[in-house]
C-alpha cells in the first residue's frame, strides 16, 4: 500500500516536474506621448500630435525556454510592435523578433527575424537607447543599415573575457511584387564590455541584389563611471547602384547622460552626411527621464535638426519619425514631447 501511495505521489508530481523545466512568459511595453512638432516645409505649420514609442517602441512579446538537460536549452521569442496611440500593428505581426533557438556552452543559436549583429554595436553606443528623436535609429532604412535580418541564423558567442562574438547568414528570397531577389546578407559584430567599458565593430554585406553588393559597417564605444555614461559611434552604409552613383551614408552621435535620484538627463548629438549631393543634417536632443517604479517612468524631450541647402534628412525615434516631403530641402524640424513608458 506504502509503494502504491508512493508511486501515484511521483506521477502526480511528474507534470509539476516538467512545468519546472519550462518557462513562457509574456512581456510588453506601452509608451504614449503628447507632443508638439514641425517639419519646416513649406506651408506646413506646428501641430499637435499623440504618438507612441517615444522613448521606446511599444511592443507585446512572448518568450520561452525549456531545460532539455546537460546544460542545453531550446529557446524562443515572439515580439509584435503595437501603436498605443491608435491600437493599431504593423502588416506582419510579430514584425520585431520571430525565433527559435537553442542555448548551451557553445553560445546560442537562432533562426528566423532576428537582429542583425551591427545592430547590438549601434544600440549599445547610443546615448539615448535607440531611443527618443535623434537616436542613431535614423541609420536604419531604405538604402540604408540594415537592423533585422529576414530568414537568417544567426550566432551569439557566450562572454570570454568580456568578449562576445555575433556572426548570421540571411538567405535572400525572391520578392513577390517584383520578382526580384532580396540579396544574401552575412555580418558579423565583436564586442568588448568590462568595468563599465564598451567597445564594438561591426559588418554586414547585403550580395547578389540587382545593382550589386550593399555594404554596413559600424563601430562604437561607452563607458560608465559613477552616475555619468558616455556613449558615441560611426555607422555607414555604402550600397552599390546600377548606374554607377555612389550614394555612401554616414552617420556619427555622441552623447552624455547623467543620473541623480530617480532622475537622469541626456544630451545626445548626431550628424548625418550623404554623398549623393553634400547632404548633411546635425541634430541635437535633450530630454529627462523620472523613474517611478521598477516598471514605470515618465519623459520629456526635445529635439531639434538642421539641414543644409540639399539635406532632407528627418528627427527619427524609436516608433516615430517626422517625415519631410522630398522637395523640403533644407527644412529644419523640431519637436517637444512629454509621455509615459510602463513595462509588464
Amino acid at each position: 500500500m506504502k509503494h502504491k501511495i508512493l508511486a501515484i505521489a511521483i506521477v502526480s508530481a511528474l507534470p509539476l516536474v516538467a512545468q519546472a523545466q519550462t518557462s513562457v512568459t509574456m512581456y510588453g511595453l506601452i509608451d504614449a506621448s503628447i507632443g508638439v512638432e514641425n517639419n519646416d516645409a513649406p506651408g506646413e505649420s506646428s501641430r499637435t500630435v499623440v504618438s507612441s514609442g517615444t522613448q521606446s517602441a511599444s511592443r507585446l512579446g512572448f518568450r520561452g525556454t525549456e531545460d532539455l538537460g546537460n546544460g542545453l536549452k531550446a529557446l524562443f521569442n515572439i515580439e509584435a510592435a503595437i501603436a498605443a496611440d491608435t491600437g493599431a500593428t504593423n502588416s506582419r505581426m510579430f514584425d520585431r523578433r520571430a525565433v527559435v533557438g537553442l542555448q548551451g556552452a557553445f553560445g546560442t543559436v537562432t533562426v528566423g527575424r532576428e537582429y542583425g549583429p551591427i545592430a547590438a554595436v549601434a544600440s549599445a553606443s547610443d546615448t539615448l537607447g535607440q531611443g527618443f528623436y535623434g537616436s542613431n535609429l535614423a541609420s536604419f532604412g531604405t538604402n540604408r543599415l540594415t537592423r533585422r535580418l529576414d530568414n537568417s541564423v544567426n550566432y551569439q558567442s557566450n562572454a570570454l573575457n568580456g568578449f562576445t562574438l555575433r556572426a548570421a547568414y540571411g538567405a535572400g528570397e525572391r520578392n513577390e511584387t517584383d520578382l526580384q531577389d532580396t540579396g544574401d546578407i552575412t555580418g558579423v559584430a565583436l564586442e568588448y564590455a568590462n568595468a563599465g567599458f564598451y567597445v564594438g565593430a561591426g559588418y554586414q554585406n547585403r550580395e547578389d541584389l540587382p545593382s550589386g553588393d550593399s555594404k554596413e559597417y559600424g563601430v562604437g564605444l561607452g563607458y560608465k563611471f559613477g552616475n555619468f555614461e558616455l556613449r558615441g559611434g560611426y555607422l555607414a552604409a555604402d550600397p552599390e547602384f546600377a548606374n554607377g552613383i555612389d550614394n555612401k551614408y554616414e552617420q556619427m552621435n555622441a552623447g552624455v547622460s547623467y543620473g541623480f535620484g530617480a532622475s537622469r538627463v541626456y544630451l545626445n548629438y548626431q550628424q548625418q552626411e550623404q554623398e549623393l549631393g553634400d547632404a548633411e543634417g546635425k541634430a541635437i536632443t535633450l530630454a529627462y527621464t523620472y523613474t517611478l517604479s521598477k516598471r514605470t517612468n515618465v519623459y520629456a524631450s526635445y529635439a531639434k535638426l538642421r539641414n543644409n541647402g540639399t539635406g532632407v534628412f528627418t528627427l527619427a525615434g524609436s516608433g516615430n519619425a517626422i517625415a519631410l516631403p522630398a522637395t523640403a530641402f533644407g527644412a529644419d524640424p523640431q519637436v517637444y514631447n512629454i509621455g509615459v513608458r510602463h513595462s509588464f
